[in-house]
């Protein structure tokens, strides 16, 4: 299957052929099946599993598969990612490529490794991967490639737009002085009704957040399938035949979503990629050449040990515990995205713990009283089935539960949940000093001593 692309930014471009060839599939069905991936985060301890599992389903297709990437391939927090300039994660994107027409909506972590956005888009077009994004170089005042375009899968046409993340303090400093990134919700009024068609089955790729996307959603055509990223959430949210998908972070997630024909809503299937599953032997080598090739022995020192494999949400639960016990409040907070996975049963490497405690900082308390805290811990704790209208993209968790009746409260967080208040704590007026001498990856890391 050769994938036929007509961008659309503005103008139309002529057409062009893109170099995909899809595997041979047993016989022909109709519709397309998406494979959906985002935040990926150079996640070397599922990235190989999650390929094959990929590569199972492409080989048993009999309709025409296309895989859509929404960003954040790679994590500059993961040493041997930033050491091997990302080997394994450019294997992983090429190899995808090879599998199926792959598309790629930029995030905020793609220049984490090169800081120039051109560089990688570049490389990743060289491997025959589509790469769309909204986000201008400042340099020349041009976007630094196609915003949107047209495809054929089979005998179906694809409307295809992209939208990045206009936090500019989430991408690599260096970046932020390079591009322009529109405000999602005008860029989505000013541009989808000319990108999103009555024929072929639109798409909206998005790493705006969920903030942006759900002020963005009443604008689609019926029947489009969105894709979210950037806030490392699992949900699916249905709208008529519009449908709503974020697929998780660090491979822990592979979503499937099935259209049968144009307008019609997908059918949303997602399923969960373990540490130990199988996975595919080239790729599992490239990772493990890069990881004996990049870490050192203070990555590879052991600095916790656990009973049992944690999920994320648990790890970060325990981190917001240890965070109030640890300067005697009344409730810890700790944001969503400050970890990337949990943590691994038995001995846990430095290499471990930092995929999954993702940043250091200090640690700060405040005052607040009753009602106050009441008010904030409406906006916490989200990884449970919460409607779309309540969610806040990010979001914190808080532990322990609160009990009694106090008129004041102390409540400990990190700093950038802190600096970040409002997005976090839903205000302005917490009035956060810095706990002295004290900082985040030490205080959980003597907590899970004493676990």
């Amino acid at each position: 299957m050769l994938l036929k692309r007509r961008v659309v930014l503005g103008m139309i471009s002529s057409t062009a052929l893109l170099p995909f060839v899809s595997l041979p599939v047993a016989a022909a069905e109709q519709g397309v099946d998406f494979i959906i991936l985002s935040d990926l985060h150079s996640a070397y301890e599922r990235m190989a599993q999650l390929l094959l599992a990929i590569q199972s389903r492409v080989s048993s297709a009999k309709r025409p598969q296309v895989i859509l990437f929404n960003g954040d391939l790679f994590e500059s927090g993961n040493v041997v990612a930033t050491r091997s300039a990302g080997e394994a994660d450019w294997a992983f994107l090429g190899a995808l490529a090879k599998l199926a027409p792959t598309i790629f909506n930029i995030g905020n972590h793609e220049s984490d490794l090169d800081n120039d956005l051109a560089h990688f888009i570049e490389r990743a077009k060289g491997l025959g991967v589509t790469v769309l994004s909204n986000i201008v170089d400042k340099r020349t005042g041009k976007p630094y490639t196609d915003a949107a375009a047209t495809l054929k899968a089979g005998e179906t046409t694809l409307n295809i737009a992209a939208l990045g993340v206009n936090a500019l303090g989430t991408y690599p400093k260096p970046t932020r002085e390079l591009i322009v990134v529109p405000e999602p919700v005008e860029y989505a009024k000013a541009n989808l009704p000319s990108l999103l068609k009555k024929d072929g089955i639109n798409i909206v790729m998005s790493h705006a957040g969920v903030v942006p996307d759900r002020d963005i959603l009443p604008m689609l055509p019926d029947g489009t399938l969105m894709i979210g990223g950037h806030d490392h959430l699992t949900l699916i949210h249905e709208a008529g035949k519009t449908r709503y998908v974020h697929t998780g972070s660090w491979g822990a997630l592979l979503t499937i979503a099935a259209v049968a024909t144009s307008g019609e809503a997908a059918k949303i299937e997602q399923v969960s990629i373990d540490r130990e599953s199988p996975a595919t032997e080239d790729l599992k080598a490239v990772i493990a050449k890069v990881l004996a090739a990049n870490l050192k022995e203070e990555d590879k020192a052991v600095v916790a040990k656990t009973a049992k494999a944690e999920t994320l949400g648990e790890t970060a639960r325990f981190t917001a515990s240890a965070i109030a016990a640890k300067v005697g409040a009344d409730i810890g907070f700790i944001g969503h995205t400050s970890f990337g996975t949990g943590l691994p049963k038995g001995d846990v490497t430095r290499f471990d713990y930092n995929a999954a405690v993702r940043f250091e900082g200090k640690i700060m308390k405040a005052e607040v009283d009753a009602a106050t805290l009441a008010e904030i811990l409406k906006r916490c704790n989200q990884d449970g089935d919460v409607p779309l209208a309540s969610r806040t993209g990010d979001f914190l968790y808080a532990v322990p539960a609160v009990a009694g009746d106090k008129k004041t409260y102390t409540i400990a967080c990190n700093d950038w949940s802190a600096i970040n208040r409002k997005a976090y704590f839903g205000r302005e007026d917490l009035a956060f000093t810095e706990v002295p001498d004290l900082k985040l990856k030490t205080l959980v890391v003597e907590a899970l001593g004493k676990a």
